[in-house]
């Protein structure tokens, strides 16, 4: 506790603006970090990086281009690495070796999406693209590397920076920290593009940021038989049906309305002939919640209202939530000090005005995994030009990047990172 209120008095200082933040350097050092990452040579490097990788995206787990470009560009830096964590995987290791240990994170992978964007670094893979921001991710943590590796003799601990496989659905995180790759870790901070926001802004909140998720499929079978005679079979079409209605009730009639959960129905599979009752009908979709509580009581009412309308109509059902192959997300909840440190250091790094209060969101990411494990922040930056038509949701085959965002997301990294250490470093004297 005493550690804490230490913490937070010298973050109230940054975040006032005081000369004392100035006095000990950090504004002027902060700077330092943007002036460099802007400069030609070192931005030139970084937009090179990320447009190689956007060339080769590769799906969860598959990342081995990837993961070479980042191996190559951490040796020509010097920097020391442990390699394949979580099969693809890269952890990197900048400063003095001892504690404390701070962690920064990006994704590596990409989607099964068809590029439709015409230009010189279009994806060469075809049905594969960086939709969403991951090629970016992994440039500004190499250029957070350059700018700390710099400083290696300066920091007052360890920074590791995890390049991490498998975030889209997989549960890279999770594996992560299975293999024990961040055990002793202190805290952890990490950064995703967003394309609603304007490029120099960047945002978050503290506490619950973003949805814990989970998925579903279930398969109801009845009895087939010809459509003109229903009374001779059990008709599972009709099961499906009111079961998806009775399932929006779990949001709409048991949950309080100040809490935010979701249930989305997203395929429904059954038949092909329009005079056939079909034996059975698939059908699946999301789960998600703000607390990984309400996640938990969503997935046993699915499990519930889906078996008992199947019974009612004399059908049977099977459910799988998919938990070995796509692990449910629990919800990210920002560490509240983290959060005013981060935001701290990005208000002196970007000023006041660029730095928003997020409101919560229903999406979903496995950084929360981390959370789970360690003091940690989430931020949003902002990547939105709209000379440059960078305005289209993640996920869209019309996705692009403004790649001016690219310093900006390196220093905040090593910015964060080092004032970190700088604060844990004068509280435990």
């Amino acid at each position: 506790m005493e550690f804490i209120c230490g913490w937070l008095l010298m973050l109230s200082a940054f975040v006032s603006g005081t000369a004392g933040a100035v006095e000990n350097g950090l504004g002027s050092e902060v700077g330092l970090l943007m002036d460099t990452a802007k400069e030609a040579e070192f931005f030139g490097w970084m937009r090179s990086v990320r447009r190689r990788i956007h060339e080769y995206p590769e799906l969860a787990f598959e990342e081995h281009k990837t993961s070479q470009i980042i191996r190559s560009e951490l040796d020509s830096l010097g920097i020391e690495y442990s390699w394949p964590v979580a099969k693809t995987g890269v952890v990197a290791s900048i400063g003095s070796g001892k504690q404390p240990w701070f962690s920064l994170r990006a994704d590596m992978d990409a989607l099964p999406i068809q590029e439709l964007v015409e230009w010189e670094h279009k994806s060469k893979y075809n049905g594969k693209m960086h939709a969403c921001g991951h090629d970016a991710h992994v440039t500004m943590l190499l250029g957070a590397a350059r700018l700390l590796q710099n400083k290696r003799d300066e920091l007052k601990g360890t920074v590791k920076l995890v390049f991490q496989p498998g975030e889209e659905g997989h549960a890279g995180a999770y594996h992560v920290l299975k293999e024990g790759a961040l055990n002793d870790f202190q805290a952890i901070f990490g950064l995703h593009v967003s394309p609603g926001m304007p490029t120099g802004t960047v945002g978050s909140k503290p506490g619950p940021l973003l949805a814990g998720a989970a998925r579903f499929s279930a398969v109801i079978k009845g009895k087939g038989g010809h459509a003109a005679s229903p009374h001779v079979g059990r008709d599972p079409v009709l099961a499906v049906s009111l079961a998806i209605l009775a399932l929006q009730q779990i949001v709409s009639r048991e949950t309080d309305p100040l809490e935010a959960r979701v249930i989305t129905v997203g395929f429904v599979e059954a038949g092909q002939a329009a005079n056939v009752i079909p034996e059975t009908v698939r059908f699946g979709g999301t789960l998600r919640s703000l607390t990984t509580e309400g996640l938990l009581y969503l997935q046993q009412r699915v499990r519930q209202v889906i078996e008992m309308q199947a019974a009612v109509h004399r059908c049977t059902a099977t459910i799988d939530f998919m938990e070995e192959k796509l692990t449910p997300y629990p919800a990210t909840v920002n560490d509240e000090a983290m959060y005013e440190h981060a935001k701290s250091i990005a208000e002196i790094l970007l000023g006041q005005p660029n730095v928003h209060l997020l409101p919560a969101t229903m999406g979903a990411e496995d950084f929360s995994f981390y959370a789970q494990k360690m003091p940690a922040a989430f931020f949003f930056i902002g990547t939105k030009n709209e000379t440059l038509k960078s305005d289209k949701p993640l996920h869209s085959p019309l996705f692009v990047m403004d790649e001016e965002a690219l310093p900006i997301g390196a220093a905040l990294h090593a910015a964060v990172a080092i004032s970190y250490l700088e604060s844990h470093a004068v509280e435990g004297l």
